[in-house]
């Protein structure tokens, strides 16, 4: 059997592709994507040559739901996910399986006995396809992602959203702080970051700074109408709002304050 993965978290897909050769060591995997704009063209050019998709639904540049929209998906696909509460019920109706991250490989092997014993509908129904369409339509936009891994060495961690204070570019990498003033690289962009983080928490102030309202401690007027601020724990850099951002941040410190 051959299979594609998209999923935007280098350490869940390489978990995901080790979990598969264990199953069964047969099992090729043809690619892995990271984002619904990688996706889309190279299912348009090589569904014919899977057997099956592998998708998270949250993606480096949106949801998943957008290849749908964008192509007719013909393939069984099992959906990764953190958001346990995101349209699931709607998913088993429909007969998309799904894996609850983090995955282990009791359930993957389950739902690959659950692939395998439907072979003979390998052909992925065009009512499910348009049911993922509306789906993906309907969905709030308030999905947003929940945890983030990163790498210590060889290890490997998950931080939660509600555990990062900032995040911030420095030349070509972008960082993540934790309330404990731990920092780790991530693998994102702050464009990206914008998407995925909930807005009535986290603002991006100009273009170097993502901050959780929860990690402020005050905001100074500050020269040429811009606004400094100071988080809660200590941190050695200064942190401006830009002065193009400081109508929106008013906006979003009030309303978010509510």
């Amino acid at each position: 059997m051959k299979v594609a993965i998209i999923e935007d978290e280098l350490p869940a897909a390489e978990k995901l592709e080790r979990y598969l050769t264990k199953y069964d060591p047969t099992i090729v995997v043809a690619a892995r994507l990271d984002s619904v704009a990688a996706a889309v063209p190279w299912l348009q050019q090589h569904q014919d040559e899977v057997d099956l998709i592998f998708m998270d639904i949250q993606l480096i540049d949106g949801l998943s739901f957008q290849i749908f929209q964008a192509m007719q998906v013909q393939k069984p696909v099992i959906f990764t996910t953190a958001y346990n509460e995101f349209a699931l019920d709607a998913f088993k109706v429909n007969s998309i399986d799904y894996l609850l991250k983090p995955v282990t490989f009791t359930d993957l092997a389950a739902s690959l006995k659950k692939m395998e014993s439907l072979r003979q509908q390998l052909q992925f129904p065009a009512v499910q396809a348009q049911r993922i369409s509306q789906i993906a339509t309907t969905s709030p936009a308030t999905v947003h992602k929940r945890r983030f891994m990163v790498k210590v060495g060889e290890h490997i961690r998950s931080i939660t959203a509600d555990q990062i204070s900032l995040l911030y570019a420095e030349g070509r990498d972008v960082y993540l702080v934790t309330g404990q003033n731990k920092k780790f690289i991530i693998d994102y962009t702050l464009e990206a970051l914008e998407d995925m983080l909930d807005p009535q928490i986290f603002f991006r102030i100009n273009r170097t700074y993502i901050i959780n309202i929860n990690a402020i401690k005050d905001v100074l007027v500050y020269s040429n109408s811009r606004l400094k601020i100071t988080m809660i724990q200590d941190f050695d850099k200064e942190i401006i709002v830009s002065r193009e951002k400081v109508g929106d941040f008013k906006t979003w410190f009030d309303g978010a304050a509510h």
